[in-house]
């Protein structure tokens, strides 16, 4: 009589299970995460209250991590105070969130951020006049429902920031404020943000991707009170990266079970080629291949896993391009470096054609007067009163 093949169990064990998640909280402290993290808690500290601060960087590159670390320093900075003041709270952070309309609601983004401050009773605030925003019921008597506008829960969202005074507001994910009507500018969405960090005296970070450029100089007085880290890939064109990354990889594969730790180390390429240097990218996917590796009930972590967990050439393809793109709209070259010290009277004249960029030499000769169309007066103060008449004489 045919027995029946048995097919081995693919179901972690309690052994299993316990490694992927001591897997999935180690974290790298490598010098690009230090580096933005000792930064970003310098101006924290030093900047003025109501600066707003930019944190870019690819995806992938480990932004949120970053969040969670500076949020965990600052909160060991406060304890002490937090226990004799119980109302305060050490920071405020949520994500924003993609909207499902194609536009981005404040009125949602408000109500999220007074839930992440544990505000109670979020409906049935008080107004700037002191009148409830619904009936002055509280459920199940109020049959009216809230009436609250966007306005009302940012009057909330404010008072709620001064009587808190968390050190900072961090929004994650903030790309996502892009996301409006084409009747709306984009300097009005971030407009919003400015006048909150000015009204709380409260310095407010937003987080995101490259896309997170197209707010950065919106207007000279945003400029003036914005600061910016770059929280970048590692490049094997920039000096030390790839010698930095090989120790990145060897930090993870001491982690990891591995038959042999030196033939892990030199698998370092394809882990670079696969993650574009993104240490975040790198975390996740060896997540997943340490998962394989356990569903398959291997023992070792081997080549096999990471070619079948590993992105494509494709999408690697894509995510190079969106970090090639934003790494240079962020780096200053020197040809833009002189363009400015030309505009502003610098540099010599005769160094103009040459320094300023393709296209915008002929920008600067209109700014000082040159290459008038033909019949275009000089600008000059023509007589007028006695002076005209005696002047017609």
């Amino acid at each position: 009589m045919p027995t029946e093949a048995t097919v081995p169990s693919t179901e972690p064990t309690h052994a299993d299970e316990k490694l992927a998640q001591l897997f999935r909280a180690v974290t790298i402290a490598h010098p690009k995460m230090l580096v933005a993290k000792r930064r970003l808690m310098e101006f924290l500290s030093d900047a003025p209250r109501n600066s707003v601060i930019f944190v870019l960087g690819p995806t992938g590159v480990g932004k949120s991590t970053l969040r969670t670390k500076v949020e965990s320093e600052i909160k060991s900075t406060v304890a002490e105070e937090l226990q004799t003041d119980c109302g305060r709270l050490p920071v405020v952070s949520l994500e924003a969130e993609a909207p499902d309309t194609g536009i981005f609601s404040w009125r949602d983004h408000f109500k999220r951020l007074l839930e992440a401050m544990r505000e109670p009773l979020i409906e049935y605030k008080l107004d700037r006049r002191g009148r409830p925003w619904a009936c002055g019921k509280l459920p199940p008597q109020c049959e009216c429902g809230p009436r609250a506008s966007g306005a009302d829960y940012r009057y909330s969202v404010e008072q709620a920031i001064r009587y808190r005074r968390p050190a900072a507001v961090f929004i994650d994910e903030a790309q996502h404020l892009s996301k409006m009507n084409s009747g709306r500018r984009l300097v009005d969405q971030l407009d919003v943000i400015k006048s909150i960090a000015n009204h709380t005296a409260t310095p407010h970070v937003l987080i995101g991707t490259y896309d997170l450029l197209a707010f950065r100089n919106l207007s000279g007085q945003l400029s003036r009170r914005s600061l910016t880290i770059h929280l970048g890939r590692y490049r094997t064109d920039q000096p030390g990266d790839a010698a930095v990354f090989v120790n990145v990889v060897r930090s993870f594969g001491a982690h990891l079970p591995l038959q042999c730790q030196d033939e892990f180390t030199k698998e370092w390429e394809f882990l670079y080629e696969r993650s574009i240097g993104c240490v975040g990218i790198l975390k996740d996917w060896l997540v997943q291949a340490l998962s394989m590796m356990l569903r398959r009930g291997g023992q070792y972590l081997e080549r096999r896993d990471l070619e079948v967990t590993a992105l494509s050439v494709n999408q690697c393809e894509k995510i190079l391009a969106e970090c090639i793109e934003g790494e240079m709209q962020i780096e200053e070259s020197e040809e833009s470096r002189m363009y400015l010290r030309v505009r502003l009277g610098l540099e010599g004249r005769g160094a103009e054609r040459s320094a300023t960029p393709t296209g915008v030499a002929e920008h600067v000769r209109h700014a000082h007067g040159r290459n008038r169309r033909p019949g275009q007066r000089l600008p000059v103060r023509d007589p007028i009163g006695r002076e005209a008449v005696s002047h017609g004489a």
